[in-house]
């Protein structure tokens, strides 16, 4: 029988290859699960993994999808290394987009340059600035993070809303609950002529540098993963956990809210009650699927786009559930939990004696 067997050592190897595993395990269920919908296996993987690939525009559009999930996922990486636990990048994702919508209807029609540059500021500052509560909640009064930033991402809806339904409702939006589009200065030029890609994904890009760059090549960067690795290590070395508590909720909001601004300035063009769309929460399981590495991050997010887009067409093609795609992520995440326990465990064949008279 099979039995699971305690390892000397973490298993480095087992560490990088659970996610692929997970993938392989994903698809299967995959297979298993339009098969049980009464759907074609082989036509609903076509729909689903390979329709989002065919042509330059959809693999545009896939870009598109992870530009965001890869700014919410290198920020919560950062504070992940260090076992700060950041769940709210959802509601920082939110407060991101309100940032930046706020200078754009402050300064309509303005022409200037320099617009856009303070959008990503103040997206930046206004998912920074979320992030920061919780960080004080959890310093000051021993609060648990992770409960105060879920938390916080209901407030941020709430309060998205009470701004697209009150103060900030276009008045010729057919009383739809939106702000004004923004001005053509206010919006992130396009990457690909003749796509929706645009400039945020090569802000994506220069973010997930900048945070592998942080994370490998910084003190600071050392000192959060010596925090998450050997948290007795840190302590004996008088490294501050107050410090990494702040750095890293406040990287995290600022990617965040970074990803909110690329999404109001980009495909949205304004800001809805619909801005969040559960990026914050899909860029969880983009980090921990990438193992925290800005490549694997990359890859990952790559892949939770595929999901998103996928799901959208197999709604289209083959009258399945929206929800499909969510059936997809909690699949990967199952699998991916499962999988980790190989990195500490193996699995080892034990044979049952067989007792004679």
């Amino acid at each position: 029988m099979l039995e699971l067997e305690a390892r000397a050592e973490p298993s480095r190897l087992m560490s990088w290859l659970s996610p692929l595993l997970a993938v392989v395990l994903m698809l299967g269920g995959g297979l298993l699960v339009f098969s049980a919908l009464g759907k074609d296996p082989i036509e609903g993987f076509r729909v689903f993994f390979l329709n989002p690939l065919k042509d330059v525009y959809s693999l545009s559009e896939l870009l598109l999808k992870a530009t965001p999930l890869m700014l919410c996922a290198i920020g919560l990486a950062i504070g992940f290394r260090a076992n700060v636990w950041n769940i709210g990048a959802e509601g920082q994702f939110m407060l991101g987009a309100v940032a930046a919508t706020g200078v754009a209807l402050y300064f309509d029609g303005s022409e200037s340059g320099l617009l856009l540059p303070a959008m990503v500021i103040a997206g930046a500052l206004g998912g920074a600035a979320w992030a920061a509560i919780p960080a004080l909640l959890r310093t000051r009064f021993n609060a648990n993070e992770i409960l105060v930033s879920l938390m916080l991402v209901y407030v941020a809806q709430l309060f998205v809303s009470w701004l697209v339904f009150g103060p900030w409702k276009d008045p010729d939006g057919f009383n739809f609950p939106q702000s004004k589009m923004f001005g053509d200065a206010a919006l992130l030029p396009a990457l690909l002529d003749g796509t929706r890609l645009h400039y945020g994904f090569m802000l994506a890009i220069a973010v997930l540098v900048a945070g592998h760059a942080f994370m490998s090549r910084s003190f600071a960067g050392f000192r959060m993963r010596v925090a998450g690795e050997a948290p007795e290590a840190a302590r004996y070395a008088g490294f501050s956990t107050a410090r990494m508590i702040w750095t890293g909720l406040l990287l995290g909001g600022a990617a965040a809210g970074l990803a909110g601004m690329a999404e109001v300035a980009g495909p949205m063009g304004q800001l809805t009650d619909k801005v969040g769309s559960g990026y914050g929460f899909a860029a969880i399981i983009v980090a921990f699927v990438g193992r925290l590495n800005a490549f694997g991050i990359f890859l990952a997010s790559l892949l939770m786009a595929l999901l998103y887009i996928g799901g959208e067409q197999a709604q289209q093609y083959l009258n399945l559930p929206s929800s499909i795609s969510m059936v997809f992520q909690g699949m990967l995440l199952f699998f991916l939990l499962g999988a980790d326990v190989l990195i500490n465990y193996r699995l080892r064949l034990r044979r049952r004696a067989v007792g004679g008279n």
